[in-house]
């Protein structure tokens, strides 16, 4: 058995004692997310490998340092999936990271969010106390479920050691239809087929044009693709792959110039945002992409007018708060829980808060 984590919780104790921050680092894919890391580097890269997985009970553990490529190549072979399609920026993700950060991918409003999927965690708090939440069953999860609470915590709450997922089958059939729309026109007909029985797995507008992948049995996909019409998409994987991992040309159009890029997750039947910049819209019209040099305070008071948040995804100004601020009573509950799990403060200090 690895010794990572004992050496791991030797550090953690060290540096609890010593109040001195530990910048947790995995294998850096998302090191943009979010403020910039403080403190000494605790590299948890090394802590890989699965630890079991069994296809009969669509389960898979493994280390946090395990490479997400690794894990959906096992998976494939036996015809299974990560149902909240992880994005992996360049490849090098690994599963501890991605449930740090909680980030989903283009099937999140169809199949769930990666807290979703979460069935049970192994983590080393900020005392260097080695926990385990949650179990490899759903009924397994009792109580406070810290399992969930630290997925989307990016390391403030502990360093994540073992992670046990819930998997997918994979569908039989796929396909993505294409067809012209205005973003109006898009954001209606998505809301009005989010209520009918269709097998819809991901959506997608961008530049005038919406993008509809429908998934499942044969049939199905079939006689859903006749009812809604458009052109098929020819190299649909590598569409959706590309706008996983934004690689799609929206994501790198204005990078260039430096533009921000914004993350607004609203109600889905929000209407069309009048912001300067570009958009690109996905999950059915509750996650609005945008690029833009609009001032914070009214990108802020359009999500909040969709009953949502908006989180500085990348670049912008030196200072800006990366997430969306927090009400007062929220907050509170926050820093009660980042006391709970890690009192002496040294674990990603301000990754998501500057007051956590």
């Amino acid at each position: 058995m690895s010794d990572t984590p004992k050496l791991l919780a030797e550090s953690i104790r060290a540096a609890a004692d010593a109040r001195r921050p530990l910048a947790i680092r995995g294998s850096g894919s998302k090191a943009f997310y979010g403020h910039a890391l403080q403190g000494e580097a605790l590299d948890v890269t090394g802590h890989r490998g699965i630890i079991s997985y069994e296809p009969t009970e669509l389960v898979i553990t493994a280390r946090a340092g395990t490479p997400l490529a690794e894990i959906e190549a096992l998976m494939r072979e036996q015809g299974q999936m990560l149902g909240f399609e992880p994005p992996q920026f360049g490849g090098g993700g690994t599963i501890g990271g991605c449930i740090a950060a909680g980030l989903s991918g283009p099937r999140r409003a169809y199949a769930g969010s990666a807290r979703d999927f979460v069935l049970g965690l192994r983590l080393l708090d900020g005392r260097g106390t080695d926990l385990s939440f949650g179990g490899q069953v759903m009924k397994n999860v009792a109580g406070y479920d810290v399992s969930r609470l630290a997925t989307g915590s990016l390391g403030t709450l502990g360093v994540i050691l073992e992670v046990s997922l819930k998997v997918l089958p994979l569908p039989p059939a796929e396909l993505t239809l294409v067809q012209e729309h205005s973003q109006a026109e898009a954001l209606r007909l998505m809301n009005t087929w989010a209520g009918k029985p269709l097998p819809m797995t991901a959506t997608c507008h961008a530049d005038g044009k919406l993008y509809l992948r429908l998934a499942g049995a044969q049939a199905a996909v079939k006689a859903a693709a006749a009812t809604l019409g458009g052109e098929t998409l020819a190299g649909a994987d590598v569409f959706w792959r590309d706008l996983r991992d934004q690689r799609h040309a929206f994501f790198a159009g204005d990078s260039a110039n430096n533009l921000p890029l914004w993350r607004l997750s609203l109600r889905s039947t929000t209407a069309e945002l009048t912001l300067p910049g570009t958009q690109l819209i996905e999950w059915g019209g509750a996650l609005r992409w945008l690029r833009s040099d609009a001032d914070v305070m009214s990108i802020r008071k359009a999500a909040r007018g969709g009953e949502g948040h908006a989180t500085l995804f990348r670049g912008g100004k030196p200072g800006t708060a990366v997430f969306h601020p927090l009400p007062a009573a929220l907050m509170k509950l926050h820093k009660r829980v980042k006391q709970a799990m890690d009192p002496a403060g040294i674990l990603n200090p301000g990754r998501m808060y500057p007051d956590l």
